[in-house]
């Protein structure tokens, strides 16, 4: 079994999946900093390259952190 590193921006605590699951919702870079307020448009930026490169890892991550539907409640699907 492969083990699935965490990829974080330096110097935070928030990993490249947070930014391109916003980015795959529809949020643009300029968005995503509105909502996540700790990064600066760089960062998004450089996330997305990163994910670019990486596309296999960071979508094994996501979808191993993946909440099932059963889990979620209905008020917030």
């Amino acid at each position: 079994m492969q083990s699935l590193m965490v990829t974080i921006i330096k110097g935070t605590k928030t990993p490249v999946r947070a930014i391109v699951e916003n980015w795959r919702l529809g949020l643009s870079p300029e968005e995503i900093v509105i909502h996540l307020p700790h990064l600066n448009l760089a960062q998004v930026f450089d996330a997305l390259s990163y994910y670019s490169d990486h596309k296999d890892e960071i979508n094994a991550y996501i979808v191993k952190n993946k909440i099932p539907e059963n889990l979620i409640h209905p008020s917030v699907r």
